[in-house]
């Protein structure tokens, strides 16, 4: 099982800071839901993390090692920050066959997850024909790939229609109840509910909860974050 710890994890942008000394764990075995408003530092912490950006201070650690420390990163962690950064004219399963080819991967992987998140169908389609939610799904069998034992994830629900939330919320179930460590930043706070087994909410750069999901998750989040309205939402 794979251990998720921050530790003092601070990130400055000259005289802003974005990430204000976050110390919380994720445990293996579960989903956890990363929760704040807009401009939190849900997204600056997630891509430290997974080595995209350097802490200021502090550190986050898998496994007890940095992300750039790990000798097969794919294979540990799978990442979905952004469902972009796919060439247009690529097809569907050949895009993830270079994924499978740069990080050392056997090629059955990739028909494997496309058949987990519902593309075999579509693998041989052009990514410029591909929905919003298609790209979504595409980015995350990029992510199921190495078949990690850390999912970071987020918005993954971002274009997904309900029966694909649906899907998505089966999917993250699934793979903390088969032990992997689920960290997803939403700002769906309905969806968190159903889907997350412990919550962390940043304010400002800083931690201000960390804990069980609780019976009133918009309650909570309102009286954390000061937010005067929410209606179901945290971005």
């Amino acid at each position: 099982m794979t251990q998720v710890q921050f530790r003092g994890l601070t990130k400055r942008y000259g005289d802003r800071t974005a990430v204000d000394a976050l110390t919380f764990d994720v445990p293996a075995g579960a989903v956890t839901g990363f929760l704040g408003p807009n401009g939190a530092g849900k997204t600056t912490t997630l891509r430290m993390l997974v080595g995209l950006a350097r802490p200021t201070t502090g550190e986050a650690l898998i496994d007890g090692r940095r992300y750039t420390q790990l000798s097969q990163p794919r294979r540990t962690v799978g990442a979905l920050l952004e469902a972009n950064g796919f060439h247009p004219g690529r097809r569907g399963r050949d895009h993830l066959l270079i994924l499978a080819e740069e990080a050392k991967l056997p090629k059955a992987r990739v028909d494997a997850v496309l058949d987990e998140v519902g593309l075999t169908d579509a693998k041989h389609q052009r990514i410029r024909t591909y929905s919003l939610g298609m790209r979504q799904r595409l980015g995350l069998a990029g992510a199921l790939l190495g078949d990690p034992g850390l999912l970071v994830l987020d918005e993954p629900a971002n274009g997904l229609d309900p029966a694909g939330m649906a899907w998505l919320r089966a999917l993250l179930r699934r793979r903390a109840a088969e032990g992997s460590t689920v960290l997803v930043a939403s700002h769906v706070l309905a969806e968190v509910a159903q889907t997350a087994d412990r919550i962390i909410i940043v304010h400002n750069g800083q931690l201000r909860h960390a804990g069980p999901v609780e019976p009133d998750l918009e309650s909570t989040f309102l009286s954390m974050t000061g937010a005067e309205t929410g209606a179901g939402h945290a971005g």
